[in-house]
């Protein structure tokens, strides 16, 4: 798959310091990682990648780093890109702010 925009993943880990930046990057690379290798055609594919992986709307939730983050995307099956939309924390994930992009 092809991921747009990755800078968007960039600015989420760097917006840290220290070690917590350092936790982002690393589990936000690897996310990178195996999305980059997928080949997905369906949510139940990505589900079978990311089994705590949700859909809103027409957004799919990727709970990475232990329920520590979340990439709100939105997949083409088709064209094979996943556009990233939203990098949260868990607790600005919580403040549903990131919602009406997704109806």
């Amino acid at each position: 798959m092809r991921i747009i925009s990755e800078r968007k993943l960039r600015d989420f880990w760097n917006a840290a310091e220290g070690n917590e930046r350092l936790s982002r990057e690393k589990v936000l690379r690897g996310w990178i990682s195996i999305v980059r290798e997928a080949n997905w055609n369906s949510f139940a594919e990505i589900r079978s990648t990311f089994n705590h992986s949700d859909v809103y709307g027409g957004c799919t939730i990727f709970d990475v780093g232990g329920n520590k983050y979340r990439v709100i995307a939105k997949v083409a099956f088709r064209i094979k890109v996943v556009f990233i939309r939203e990098v949260l924390t868990h607790a600005e994930y919580d403040e549903n702010k990131w919602r009406s992009d997704c109806k």
